[in-house]
């Protein structure tokens, strides 16, 4: 397996932009809408005072009582496009919009790989699969579509990831512990227009989701997940990072097919390095071949251009 680190950058679509940041803050635009947020690692200085003058809305970080400033004019929600998505933001309390425009760059690496690289398959793998289908066909039986490559998204929250790779063709199962955040995503789904496209949308814990698919022998050729720091399942399951990162991408391995398309860890807010994620991803896919990206998930500033980091990552791909 080949492995390297980089930078992964996003400088922005028409629906957002990172505009300046500095003082432990951020400007942005989402849509029409310039939003002021907290972001500790931002210590540096403001590169243009005078731009953040005009903020529709500011979240303020006060001990017990977190919320978001605003004039009558800002609305809770609001529709932003990204290429053939439409999704919707809102001003949460957890001070951010339910979009993560940093995943911009993960986005359409996911486009690039579904609609363009379809599965490699061997010739003997063809033959196989040709003798399935035809003795599927004689013997009466409607043969599934296997050349959809099949993709789990898990901690899929409000459905990007999801929806980007529905639209280019993929099936997708979402999973999340969020019934809240899985109605959000499914809103995410009419909005954008794929209510037609093959998405399970699953309330469940992460791990004791992965464990039943190994025992029904269930494969994916694509894995994406974003995993929190700490957070708990539908049935009250506990997530530590540390603890239960491991135990999950031990079990994945036996849900890939045999020539998967990818795999995809993001991380954020935890104590560790890319370097964490590249090694405990490179346990369990090694004899996988490919190639494995890991390092930092940036967003690029609009005026001073400077690369705001939000997070760790890594990605494993079969080329």
């Amino acid at each position: 397996m080949m492995s390297y680190f980089t930078l992964l950058k996003t400088s922005g679509w028409d629906g957002y932009e990172l505009i300046d940041s500095g003082e432990q803050k951020r400007l942005e635009r989402y849509g029409k809408y310039r939003l002021i947020r907290p972001d500790p690692d931002a210590i540096w200085r403001r590169t243009d005072v005078n731009e953040w003058a005009n903020a529709d809305a500011v979240f303020v970080d006060d001990k017990g009582n977190p919320h978001w400033e605003h004039g009558a004019q800002m609305p809770e929600n609001w529709l932003i496009k990204y290429k053939t998505l439409t999704l919707q933001a809102r001003l949460t309390p957890f001070k951010h919009t339910g979009i993560f425009p940093e995943q911009q760059v993960n986005w359409d690496f996911l486009s690039s790989v579904i609609a363009n690289g379809a599965k490699p398959r061997t010739v003997r793998y063809m033959a196989k699969r040709s003798l399935k289908i035809a003795l599927s066909v004689a013997s009466g039986d409607t043969p599934r579509n296997d050349n959809l490559p099949n993709v789990l998204n898990l901690f899929g929250y409000t459905g990007a990831a999801s929806l980007v790779c529905a639209a280019v063709g993929a099936k997708v199962t979402h999973v999340d512990a969020s019934k809240p955040a899985i109605s959000w995503a499914r809103e995410n789904q009419k909005l954008s227009g794929l209510l037609d496209k093959p998405i399970r949308w699953i309330m469940d814990d992460a791990i004791k989701f992965v464990t039943r698919e190994v025992r029904r022998g269930v494969k994916y050729d694509g894995i994406i997940m974003d995993p929190p720091v700490y957070g708990h399942g539908p049935g009250g399951e506990v997530w530590d990072f540390h603890k239960s990162f491991p135990e999950l991408i031990s079990l994945c391995p036996q849900v890939l097919s045999p020539q998967p398309l990818f795999f995809i860890v993001n991380a954020y807010a935890i104590s560790s390095s890319a370097l964490m994620l590249k090694n405990v991803l490179s346990d369990y896919l090694l004899d996988f071949g490919g190639t494995c990206e890991f390092g930092e998930i940036t967003l690029e500033e609009k005026i001073g251009k400077r690369l705001l980091s939000t997070g760790i990552f890594v990605r494993w791909s079969f080329s």
